[in-house]
């Protein structure tokens, strides 16, 4: 756990150089952002990961032209919240997390603008820079403060858009608000140390989620598909909570 974190805090320099920099900006989609410090950044974790950690397949956003899910992995997520990236907004974060026979076994969201550093090692809680960290203890879902995020497949108008119109019509009456930040990573580990009373999201991968899942989990929460079903990286929506309120999220998501 000391030397992933210290692998992924090496960034942390050309992290804010970019962030404080007009950066090249190119598209993968028509909304989808990639800049050259997404590339290099994931560059340096890769070749640093590949050292410490060799008999660990990498899979990174910016370099795996096809998901896998190999026995032992490390996901990399060089810039999660790329588009805050490069607006300037400080939601944005590395995202490092280690799986072995299909499961987590260690993950790392560092946030170098607001110097965040979310960790969790299975079996051994969840921290937030040194310090335990657990999930809300809020009960009533009309109190929850629930946050999402919007596919970048919105563009095309189609079932992922009409889904996320749909389930906010249904979220927003009944609980305290929604909020919108624009980083999956982040927005999972705020519900880890108790900011947010839940989450959910749809056409996430894996790279997006694969760290901040042990960290909810370290941290008291729960995790599942939109039927209240077991997560697999991969699948198409994920709902993330305090798991008091996980029930409410799960019935009015349906």
């Amino acid at each position: 756990m000391t030397k992933l974190i210290e692998i992924v805090k090496e960034c942390k320099e050309l992290f804010l150089e970019g962030y404080h920099s007009h950066t090249n900006v190119n598209y993968k989609g028509t909304v989808d952002l990639v800049t050259e410090y997404d590339v290099a950044i994931e560059k340096r974790l890769t070749e640093a990961l590949q050292k410490e950690f060799g008999d660990f397949t990498i899979v990174g956003e910016e370099s795996t032209k096809e998901i896998t899910h190999p026995k032992k992995a490390i996901y990399i997520d060089p810039i999660d919240g790329t588009t805050n990236f490069v607006h300037g907004l400080p939601f944005c974060a590395i995202s490092v997390g280690v799986w072995e026979d299909g499961k987590p076994i260690a993950g790392i969201v560092y946030n170098p603008v607001l110097d965040e550093c979310f960790y969790a090692k299975r079996g051994e809680g969840a921290y937030l820079n040194g310090k335990k960290i657990d999930v809300s203890k809020q009960k009533d879902f009309q109190q929850s403060l629930v946050s999402t995020g919007f596919p970048y497949t919105k563009v095309q108008k189609g079932k992922d858009y009409e889904w996320v119109l749909r389930s906010m019509a249904n979220i927003l009456p009944i609980t305290r608000d929604i909020r919108r930040f624009g980083s999956a990573a982040i927005d999972m580990c705020y519900v880890a140390c108790g900011k947010f009373e839940a989450y959910y999201e749809c056409n996430l991968k894996p790279w997006d989620v694969a760290a901040a899942i042990l960290i909810i989990e370290e941290a008291g929460g729960r995790i599942t598909d939109e039927k209240g079903n077991s997560y697999s990286l991969g699948d198409h929506i994920i709902l993330c909570s305090n798991t008091l309120v996980h029930d409410d999220l799960v019935k009015n998501l349906e």
